[in-house]
C-alpha cells in the first residue's frame, strides 16, 4: 500500500476540481481521481453565478473566469413577443453584478490549469471499486485502465463524482427524490435573427409548455425546452434532431430565430433526489453526488462548487491540527444540506409554474408574474436568491448569529479569505487593542483587520459572518470553542 495520503477526492468535474484545488491551496495533500478518460466536451453547466464568483476571486482564479465567459444582465420572461417580466442582477451587492455564461468545458479547463498551477493533477482512467472506513481513516481500492488494483490509505475522502456516485453507494446513504414524468430536449446550437440577445437568459411560456434560451457566446445558445408527460415507466426518448429544435422554436419563440451548426443534441428527464446527510464519518459528499435537481435557475453545478468551498476549509484546518473535527466539520451537512434542500424547492417551483397545462391558470400566471415583479423589493428578492447571495447560515453550529454573508465591500477585499492559510478575519476599529491582542492569541486561526464597522466582527474563509459583537471576550469563547483552548498560544 502506497504512502497514506490526507486527502483522496473521487471525481474531477467541476466540484471535484474545486474541492481539491482549494485544498492544495491550503497545503493538504490531495489525489484527485476519475474513471472518465478526458474531461467533458460538453457544454453542460453553463452559469457561474454571483456568490460562486466571489469565491473563485478568493481562490485565486476569478479573473480567468471573467476574462473567458460572457456576462449577462440576468433574465426575461416571455409569451411571445410579449414582455412578461425581466430579472436584473446588476443592481446586486457583489464585486460580479451579472451572470457569466460560460460551457462547463470552459469551467473544467480554467479549474484544471487553476489545480496545475498549485501542483495537483488530476490521475484519469482511476476508478474507485471498493472502500472501508473507520474512526482513523479510508482504506481504497482503486482500478487503473490497465486493470491493476491499487490499495489507497487517505485520512478522509470526498466524493464528487456525480449522481450516480460510487462513494454514495458504498455508504449505503438513500438518494431520496424523483424523476419527473416528462422528456426534455437540449440543444447546444448557433442561432442568429433580431430576437437573438447574447446578454439575457430568456424564458419562453406557451400553452404547450417551455423554451429557455441561455447564450453561451454572442452567437452559441443552449435551447431547452420540455415535450410534456411522459407514460410512467416509458423509456427517454431519442436525441433531438435539428430540425425538431427548429419548430420547437418557431412555435414557442418570438420567431425570425434560425437555429444551425449543432454542438450538442440531447434529450434528457428531471431528476430531483437528495441525501439525508453529507457525511458518514470519515467520508463526504459534494455536488451532485448529494443532490441534483431541475436545472430551471442554473444553480446545480453553483451549489457544489459552493459546497466545496465549505468543507475545504474547514477540512484543512482539522487537517492542519489547528481546528476541531466536531464543530467544523459536522457544520459542513448541517449548512449544506439546508441549502441543497432550499434548491431543490425553489428549482422544483420554477420548473413546475413553467410547466403549468391549464389555459385559465396559465393566464393568471402570466398576468400575476408581470405585475408582481415590477415590485422593487420583489426584484431585489428575486436577484439575490438567484444570484445566491441569499445564502445564509442562520442554524449553523458556527453561526452566533444569522450567519450571514459578509456585504459586497468585504468579499471585494481579497484580504479576507484568500492565500495559503484558511484563518478567519477579525474585523475591528481603528485602535480596538482587545480585537489586536486577540488575533495575536490565535496567530494560525485568525487575522486582524481594520474595518468600518460597528463592533468587532469574525469573518469566515468563505466570506461569511460568524459572529459580530462588542464584547470581545465572546469572539474568544468562539475561538476557543472551534479550535480547542489549548490551541490559543
Amino acid at each position: 500500500m502506497a504512502d497514506r495520503l490526507q486527502v483522496l477526492v473521487v471525481g474531477a468535474g467541476p466540484v471535484g476540481l474545486t474541492m481539491a484545488a482549494e485544498l492544495r491551496r491550503y497545503g493538504i495533500g490531495v489525489r484527485v481521481i476519475d474513471k472518465a478518460a478526458e474531461p467533458t466536451r460538453t457544454s453542460k453547466a453553463l452559469v457561474v453565478w454571483s456568490r460562486t464568483m466571489e469565491l473563485l476571486d478568493r481562490a485565486g482564479c476569478g479573473p480567468a473566469f471573467v476574462a473567458a465567459g460572457n456576462q449577462a444582465r440576468g433574465g426575461g420572461m416571455f409569451s411571445g413577443r410579449e414582455r412578461l417580466a425581466t430579472l436584473d442582477v446588476r443592481g446586486v451587492d457583489s464585486p460580479h453584478p451579472y451572470a457569466l455564461m460560460i460551457a462547463q468545458s470552459e469551467t473544467e479547463r480554467l479549474l484544471a490549469e487553476h489545480l496545475g498551477h498549485l501542483g495537483g493533477v488530476v490521475e484519469r482512467q482511476v476508478e474507485l471499486t471498493a472502500f472501508t472506513h473507520d474512526d482513523v481513516g479510508v482504506r481504497a481500492t482503486l482500478r487503473h485502465a490497465d486493470g491493476r488494483a491499487e490499495e489507497v490509505a487517505a485520512d478522509w475522502m470526498i466524493g464528487c463524482d456525480g449522481a450516480h456516485s460510487a462513494v454514495r453507494h458504498g455508504l449505503g446513504f438513500a438518494f431520496e427524490g424523483e424523476t419527473l414524468e416528462s422528456d426534455w430536449i437540449l440543444a447546444d446550437v448557433h442561432l442568429r435573427g433580431p430576437d437573438v440577445v447574447a446578454d439575457e437568459i430568456r424564458i419562453y411560456w406557451h400553452a404547450d409548455g417551455v423554451l429557455a434560451l441561455f447564450p453561451i457566446t454572442r452567437d452559441r445558445f443552449r435551447v431547452i425546452g420540455d415535450l410534456g408527460e411522459t407514460v410512467p415507466g416509458s423509456a427517454r426518448r431519442a436525441d433531438p434532431t435539428l430540425d425538431e429544435v427548429q419548430a420547437l422554436l418557431d412555435r414557442r419563440g418570438p420567431g425570425d430565430i434560425t437555429v444551425a451548426d449543432p454542438v450538442w443534441l440531447s434529450a434528457f428527464r428531471i431528476n430531483e433526489r437528495k441525501v439525508a446527510s453529507y457525511r458518514g464519518g470519515r467520508v463526504f459528499l459534494a455536488g451532485d453526488a448529494a443532490h441534483i435537481h431541475s436545472p430551471a435557475g442554473g444553480q446545480g453545478m453553483n451549489t457544489g462548487m459552493q459546497d466545496a468551498f465549505n468543507l475545504a476549509w474547514k477540512l484543512a484546518l482539522v487537517a492542519r491540527e489547528e481546528g476541531r473535527d466536531g464543530p467544523l466539520l459536522d457544520s459542513y451537512s448541517a449548512e449544506r444540506s439546508a441549502v441543497g434542500d432550499l434548491v431543490l424547492r425553489n428549482a422544483g417551483v420554477m420548473t413546475r409554474v413553467a410547466l403549468l397545462r391549464n389555459p385559465i391558470v396559465q393566464s393568471i400566471r402570466n398576468f400575476v408574474v408581470s405585475h408582481v415583479t415590477r415590485l422593487s423589493p420583489v426584484q431585489q428578492r428575486m436577484a439575490e436568491q438567484l444570484t445566491e447571495l441569499d445564502i445564509a447560515y442562520p442554524g449553523s453550529p458556527l453561526s452566533a448569529g444569522k450567519g450571514e454573508r459578509a456585504p459586497g465591500a468585504l468579499q471585494a477585499d481579497l484580504r479576507i479569505g484568500s492565500g495559503d492559510r484558511p484563518r478567519l478575519t477579525l474585523l475591528h476599529r481603528a485602535g480596538d487593542q482587545a480585537a489586536i491582542d486577540l488575533a495575536a492569541d490565535w496567530p494560525g486561526l485568525v487575522q486582524a483587520l481594520e474595518g468600518t464597522v460597528g463592533h468587532p466582527t469574525l469573518v469566515r474563509p468563505d466570506g461569511y459572518i460568524a459572529i459580530e459583537t462588542a464584547d470581545i471576550a465572546e469572539i474568544g469563547s468562539y475561538l476557543e470553542a472551534l479550535a480547542g483552548p489549548g490551541a490559543r498560544r
